[in-house]
């Protein structure tokens, strides 16, 4: 029996991608501009629709970065994040000299909770500090409360950065995830939905702000003939290459959306009669997830005492990749410091939640070694 390794969120190559990467080097567009670049802009503009501007930029973090700079956050400034996300949606609030102000989740989306968020807004202020921005994540390709979060950022004037680097394909009432907030994120990191092997974008409603963005990624150079800059810039533009391998991907995107949610639908139909074990699912039909990964959370009390731990060891013996949801900022040494605001959702989500194997190339071969290892388990 093959017993190869079955990865978490593995890249899916679509067919098309080697030919814009021949494209590029037969006429020697290998530099961070090119054909490629606004060809996969544009595609990416023409999917998500909203009359939306997109800058292809060399990461997700990179693209949050300069939301926060386009926003206007400086040193000393407070930001507003999710506590249950990956650190990259952090970090670059501590590259300005900010300080994150973390919140709980909400246990139907497991993303920002608007309580939470709001007593933040209101506690931070009453100390003399209103937060310069919001960053929401759509975890896991599942959308958060938009219309609760929207409402709140608008009753306090404060900025959403909508943090869609899971959640490329995934939509709320209709509208396409990352055109939902002030400044929208995309990421093509190597285990995302698409990849471009690594990659990012930024999201923007208006050609100036994508303009200003460019030109931020770029090293803010000024017109000149010399080199002359008048602000520090970056060096966060998306290469013709990668770009490349982006278009080619995006020619799949529909087909690799369509089988993460047929993944998801397996263990849907695998765990449905397994007592103690919760599939995230979309709360209501206004949300639709890409479900770029399948989690689960494991109640030990309704298991017989199997844990999400005991889960991960067994098919890690398997030769099988899982891995436990994010665990919240908060809980992290490098941000333990700094204020927080909620309960524990969060934490028993980390507990007690694992990520399955989601690709959208899991062969069905893989798929039969996957359910003969849960039927073990279980």
């Amino acid at each position: 029996m093959n017993n190869s390794k079955i990865w978490l969120s593995s890249p899916h190559m679509g067919g098309n991608e080697q030919k814009y990467v021949q494209e590029a080097f037969d006429t020697n567009w290998v530099a961070p501009l090119g054909p490629n670049v606004n060809g996969f802009e544009q595609d990416l503009e023409q999917y998500l629709e909203e009359n939306v501007q997109v800058a292809a930029l060399s990461s997700g973090t990179g693209a949050l970065h300069l939301a926060l700079i386009l926003l206007g956050v400086q040193a000393g400034d407070e930001v507003i994040c999710q506590s249950m996300t990956f650190s990259a949606s952090a970090n670059p609030i501590m590259y300005l000299g900010a300080t994150p102000i973390f919140i709980d989740s909400e246990p139907e989306t497991w993303n920002m909770c608007p309580v939470a968020l709001e007593k933040a807004i209101q506690d931070r202020m009453a100390k003399g500090k209103k937060p310069k921005a919001i960053i929401a994540v759509h975890l896991y390709g599942m959308p958060f409360k938009y219309d609760e979060i929207k409402a709140i950022s608008v009753q306090y004037d404060i900025p959403i950065v909508e943090d869609s680097a899971e959640a490329l394909g995934s939509s709320y009432k209709g509208q396409k995830c990352g055109t939902l907030g002030d400044i929208g994120i995309l990421s093509f990191n190597g285990n995302k939905i698409i990849t471009t092997s690594g990659g990012g974008a930024l999201v923007a409603k208006n050609k100036e702000t994508k303009d200003k963005t460019v030109f931020l990624s770029t090293q803010a150079r000024d017109e000149a003939p010399h080199y002359q800059h008048s602000q520090v810039g970056y060096n966060y533009r998306m290469s013709n290459i990668s770009a490349g391998i982006g278009r080619g991907q995006m020619e799949v995107l529909e087909k690799h959306v369509a089988l993460r949610r047929t993944m998801h639908d397996f263990y849907v139909d695998f765990f449905k009669n397994i007592e103690g074990i919760a599939v995230f699912q979309e709360p209501s039909k206004e949300y639709f997830s890409n479900h770029w990964l399948s989690a689960t959370v494991i109640d030990p009390e309704k298991t017989g005492g199997k844990t999400r731990e005991d889960l991960r060891l067994f098919l890690e013996k398997e030769n099988i990749e899982t891995r436990p949801l994010w665990k919240p900022m908060h809980l992290q040494p490098v941000f333990e410091k700094y204020p927080y605001y909620g309960t524990n959702v969060a934490e028993q989500l980390f507990e007690k939640g694992l990520c399955l194997p989601s690709g959208s190339n899991t062969t069905e071969e893989q798929k039969n070694r996957i359910l003969s290892a849960l039927k073990s388990f279980f």
